[in-house]
């Protein structure tokens, strides 16, 4: 005898499979694990990233504007609260909430 396909069973292996894919996914496991950007590297240097808006360098950088950071850019991913997160100028790695660099841009 068939087991009876019913719109109950169809959703309830929807709803687990989401839940194991989502898990699968995370980026905040992966982004735990990733590394912090180095000032010194060289895609660091040449987007002139700091770990403290405070250190950037007004004369090379005139288009800093006060109070621009990495946490107020439209680059930075993932959710608020960790200081170090991924941004999407520098894949695999993390930058600091506090940071910035010549790549920011403003959040719509």
């Amino acid at each position: 005898m068939a087991k009876k396909l019913t719109r109950r069973t169809v959703m309830k292996s929807f709803a687990a499979a989401a839940g194991v894919a989502a898990a699968l996914r995370s980026p905040l496991s992966k982004a735990a694990d990733a590394p912090r950007v180095d000032v010194k590297d060289p895609a660091a240097v040449a987007l002139g990233y700091v770990e403290s808006a405070s250190q950037v360098n007004l004369k090379k950088y005139p288009s800093y504007v006060k109070g621009s950071s990495c946490e107020n850019c439209a680059q930075l991913q993932g959710a608020a609260g960790p200081h170090y997160r991924p941004c999407d100028l520098f894949a695999g790695k993390l930058v600091s909430i506090s940071g910035w660099c010549s790549g920011w841009a403003a959040e719509i």
